[in-house]
């Protein structure tokens, strides 16, 4: 009997074509650090050689995207969890405050939009609700690119601004709280079982930013777990029967990571970052007003450059959270 080819299968060899990718990527920032710490070790011994003061600022400038690519590509050896390397799905929801807090969604939807292409990353809309008068109540997002959830995962929780709003006409400040719910892709088959009979499914009219057939025909798709009262939606694809098929996916994806933290629960008295996320419970504040800053309080990292961090400019604070939670991980083992 021939033995199975497995590069037949479209799957198999999809994976292993971005694993190869991923490797081939790796090895050329490798060389590409060599390379930098060898030029930079020439400039400074032209330096000393021909006592040029002049080339300290060209050594400082070589040091500084030395070092910046040398952190990344460590940060990089951090992202060892099973899912790391998946596509990652993200969720924004508005909190209580209306206009304000829709508006809030808005930019950190903004934010991440702009973190992702930074990265080289793409991204689809999964799902979308406008605000009654401005902003996104909720959208259901993808984010596609190696090791996207290994970075994104370090933005699940509550993200809390401070601000004088745009829509008080006494110019008073507000504060805003809009929640981000954070989940791999995962494409193979979970050991999750579903009873239909705890599913409540509704189907809805697309709206905002979702697929082609926008207010045309209820294809988009609602799924409810009744006993976790996890609720997934989806409506960028062409069919009913496409959003349900994804819609199923992420609900597996979830159901997923509801045992896994709940047997890291029986497992340790200290859940850490698996808690429950309530409001009140923020991971990170943006400060516009009085004062300019973004601080997150799990790990400490701060920023006073609030327009670049919504700008995309979030490396700072997922780095700072892959070294908090592997430094974590070691605490708790010892």
């Amino acid at each position: 009997m021939e033995a199975p080819n497995f590069w037949d299968n479209p799957d198999f060899a999809n994976k292993q074509i971005k694993e190869l990718k991923n490797l081939k990527d790796t090895v050329g920032i490798y060389d590409k650090l060599e390379t930098q710490y060898e030029d930079i070790l020439t400039l400074i011994q032209m330096g000393y050689e021909e006592e040029d003061a002049s080339l300290i600022p060209e050594i400082q400038a070589e040091l500084e995207e030395f070092k910046a690519e040398f952190d990344a590509l460590r940060i990089g050896t951090l992202l060892s969890g099973e899912y790391d390397k998946s596509n990652a799905i993200l969720k924004l929801n508005a909190g209580a405050g209306g206009t304000e807090s829709c508006d809030w969604c808005s930019m950190l939807y903004r934010m991440y939009s702009r973190w992702a292409e930074r990265k080289g990353f793409t991204m689809e809309v999964l799902d979308y609700l406008d605000g009654d008068e401005a902003g996104i109540k909720s959208v259901t997002f993808q984010v596609n690119g190696i090791n996207a959830y290994g970075y994104l995962k370090s933005e699940k929780g509550v993200h809390r601004l401070v601000r004088i709003s745009p829509f008080n006409a006494q110019g008073k400040r507000q504060t805003s709280f809009v929640s981000l719910d954070v989940m791999p892709e995962i494409e193979e088959d979970l050991d999750v079982e579903i009873d239909e009979k705890d599913l409540r499914i509704d189907t809805y009219r697309s709206s905002g930013a979702g697929g082609q057939h926008i207010n045309k025909t209820s294809s988009a798709i609602r799924i409810t777990h009744i006993p976790t009262g996890t609720v997934v939606q989806c409506q960028n694809e062409r069919s009913q029967f496409q959003n349900k098929d994804k819609a199923m996916q992420m609900l597996r994806a979830k159901l997923f990571l509801l045992k896994q933290e709940a047997n890291v629960e029986k497992l340790s008295d200290i859940r850490g970052e698996v808690k429950d996320i309530g409001w009140g419970n923020q991971i990170r504040s943006y400060v516009l007003q009085p004062y300019t800053m973004v601080k997150d309080h799990r790990t400490d990292v701060e920023s006073g450059n609030v327009d670049a961090v919504l700008d995309g400019g979030l490396d700072t604070f997922i780095n700072g959270y892959l070294k908090w939670i592997n430094l974590s991980k070691k605490d708790t083992e010892n």
